[in-house]
């Protein structure tokens, strides 16, 4: 039971510090940038926003540093988990590894949980905090630091925690949505090395022609591009109708709506699940996770 909390703390003691740089030194520039740089901004826009203007420029930091965080942490995990089924053979760990009294299902579950939910997930808060820091410079320069104090903030940590919460709780669903993809760039890079990528894709362009005849012209490509489309949204943007449909209102008057149209676009990435092609995704990745076990199992003698 403890076996995998331990392999989780692993992934942590071997990524921590670049995880650290990664989230901080963006957020240390852009904090000196706020503080001794020149910040242009055109004046006609902060005419039009008046009295709402400081508003706006908190919510800009606190929605830039939340998603720039959690941009980069996230893309960050992908790149690293394309080489998760072979990162122990380069120096001959494996064995090692292999040697614990931990499942092969846990050894693979655990780093696949710490990149695709974990670290996305804490990227989101720290980039929250970061924004807040980054909003009290941003209204300080260029308003006054009183009217920092004086936003809406019974508004305004509201729309920021629901923002957060919304990116968390789609986060599980983007992965079931990309799951079969990901699995798949790991399974071929644990079989083909660095040539596993190139394989995976030309394999697809193969699958594309050979299958036109029978689905459609550019039928692989239009369900990769759904998968992909649904995964994103999954996280936020599910609901486009019901933000294009407030687009006009006043920054004030938006805020305060913030939390329903994110719950909209919860539910709304809800119901996309009621899908044949996620049935399919979830079947695709089972499979694949299946074939990483069966080449874990093999041992050392699988890199061979």
């Amino acid at each position: 039971m403890n076996a995998f909390p331990a392999l989780i703390q692993r992934e942590w003691l071997q990524h921590r510090f670049g995880w650290t740089l990664l989230a901080g030194v963006p957020l240390g520039l852009a904090l000196l940038g706020l503080s001794f740089g020149q910040i242009e901004l055109d004046f006609d826009t902060a005419e039009r926003a008046g009295p709402d203007f400081p508003t706006m420029l908190a919510m800009i930091a606190l929605g830039a540093g939340t998603i720039v965080t959690f941009v980069i942490l996230a893309a960050t995990s992908l790149i690293l988990l394309t080489g998760l089924a072979r990162r122990d053979h380069g120096d001959r760990s494996v064995e090692f590894w292999l040697s614990l009294p931990t499942s092969h299902t846990a050894s693979l579950a655990a780093p696949l949980l710490t990149h695709l939910l974990l670290v996305p997930a804490a990227a989101l808060v720290v980039g929250l905090a970061g924004g807040w820091l980054a909003s009290v410079l941003l209204v300080t320069r260029l308003v006054g630091f009183s009217a920092w104090l004086a936003l809406p903030w019974a508004d305004l940590v509201p729309a920021a925690l629901a923002l957060v919460l919304r990116g968390l709780v789609g986060l599980p669903l983007a992965v079931l949505w990309a799951a079969p993809l990901l699995l798949a760039v790991v399974l071929a890079n644990a079989y083909l090395k660095r040539w596993g990528l190139p394989v995976l894709l030309l394999a697809l362009v193969v699958a594309q022609l050979m299958l036109d005849r029978w689905l459609g012209q550019g039928a692989v490509a239009l369900t990769l591009g759904e998968v992909l489309r649904h995964a994103g949204q999954a996280v936020l943007g599910a609901g486009q109708e019901a933000l294009q449909a407030d687009s006009k209102l006043s920054p004030a008057q938006a805020l305060k709506e913030v939390p329903a149209w994110l719950l909209q676009d919860y539910l709304s990435a809800l119901r996309a699940l009621a899908s044949p092609l996620l049935l399919g995704c979830v079947l695709s990745a089972g499979a694949l996770f299946a074939l990483l076990l069966d080449w874990r199992r093999r041992g050392a003698s699988a890199a061979n």
